[in-house]
């Protein structure tokens, strides 16, 4: 069982910077993948960024690729979310969850709201 806290959300200007961490309970944290997704309203839930258990692979949609860094922290079992240069198209709750592979996801957090304004 794993159970997942997102934390860093808030409220930016455009262009504006903020970092999101996900804590994780459970001592098999660091044998997970860790995925980042976000909920705009009205839309449904998209993929942001996954990485490998080891940290080793990333994966990101193409509309944060080069502006949003995923990184992971085994033994403090927390993953983070660097974003940059953001856009009001990425309001939005941001949700952080662990799967076995990357299609599969186990288990979410309860989401932390980013709002970009212009």
């Amino acid at each position: 069982q794993v159970q997942l806290v997102e934390s860093g959300g808030g409220l930016v200007q455009a262009g504006g910077s903020l970092r999101l961490s996900c804590a994780a309970s459970g001592r098999t944290f660091s044998s997970y993948a860790m995925g980042w997704f976000r909920q705009a309203p009205g839309k449904e839930r998209e993929f942001v960024v996954a990485i490998s258990w080891s940290g080793g692979s990333t994966y990101y949609a193409d509309s944060v690729k080069g502006r949003f860094t995923i990184s992971r922290d085994n033994a403090k079992n927390t993953v983070y979310l660097q974003m940059n240069s953001l856009k009001p198209e990425d309001t939005a709750v941001y949700y952080c969850a662990a799967g076995g592979d990357y299609v599969i996801w186990d288990y979410w957090g309860q989401g932390t709201q980013v709002t970009v304004s212009s």
